[in-house]
């Protein structure tokens, strides 16, 4: 309901905009608030555990991105290898390029670009432009992520040579032969992999979650974070996406507490 709330709103937006209306009579109605599924973020351990389990997966580097960047699911999958820029990354010798020397890599600023997204549209899978505006982003890759890129490179190379025909996508994650892979066949990859991992019925869209929350207990800025994941609105990255749990509200009280000297 608030879905074709929200889009015939704005259809007579631009209808007033246009001077087709003298008046947008959708504002006049009210909507509930929708309510959002909160409190789903993975602790640190659990995040740790996580990508302990997922090491030598063939996805390994899909999980990585995920914790570390807080990248929605179509972003994964629609991303592709010339949407990362490997910056004075040639420049420097092989053996600083095998252990991933930051300190002689100042010149060496890789990023990653999000500006498709993969989704299943009726029965066909359709690349489309990222959900907002905001979420056309670039973000830094940090030593981790371009570890697990550069292994899974090489994981890829195998299957590439491997397969008798070979769809030149250039998909960063993709089936065995190089296709777009199915949102559908990831979850249900992800299945077997939060068990693994011992997360319950966690969601792979939790992952995001646990990016922005994680982040906000380590005291990043608000507004920092929301331009990590692409949130249009910090106000979803406060309310909707960081989850409290009871030990923080502890933690919270037990500071009081000291401050007061109680």
């Amino acid at each position: 309901m608030q879905q074709v709330h929200a889009v015939l709103r704005n259809a007579l937006q631009q209808a007033m905009r246009e001077e087709l209306i003298a008046r947008n009579v959708a504002k006049l109605v009210k909507v509930s608030v929708p309510k959002y599924d909160v409190n789903r973020g993975l602790t640190f351990e659990q995040a740790k555990a996580l990508l302990k389990a997922a090491e030598g997966d063939r996805l390994e580097a899909l999980y990585v991105l995920a914790v570390f960047m807080g990248l929605r699911r179509g972003e994964l999958l629609g991303l592709r290898w010339s949407d990362i820029d490997w910056d004075g990354w040639e420049r420097l010798c092989a053996d600083h390029r095998e252990r991933f020397c930051e300190d002689c890599a100042e010149d060496y600023s890789p990023t990653l670009r999000v500006r498709n997204t993969l989704q299943r549209v009726g029965s066909e899978l359709v690349f489309l432009g990222p959900k907002t505006e905001s979420s056309k982003r670039v973000s830094p890759l940090i030593a981790v992520c371009r570890e697990a890129l550069l292994e899974h490179w090489d994981r890829q190379d195998d299957e590439r040579e491997a397969a008798a025909h070979w769809e030149g996508l250039d998909l960063v994650f993709c089936t065995p032969t190089g296709g777009p892979l199915d949102p559908s066949n990831l979850r249900s990859q992800w299945h077997p992999m939060r068990q693994r991992a011992g997360l319950g019925d966690v969601r792979f869209h939790d992952l995001r979650h646990s990016c922005v929350t994680l982040l906000l207990k380590l005291g990043v800025p608000p507004h920092v974070v929301r331009d990590i994941v692409g949130h249009a609105d910090i106000h979803v990255t406060m309310t909707i996406y960081a989850s409290v749990t009871l030990d923080d509200k502890r933690e919270a009280l037990r500071r009081l507490s000291d401050e007061m000297g109680r």
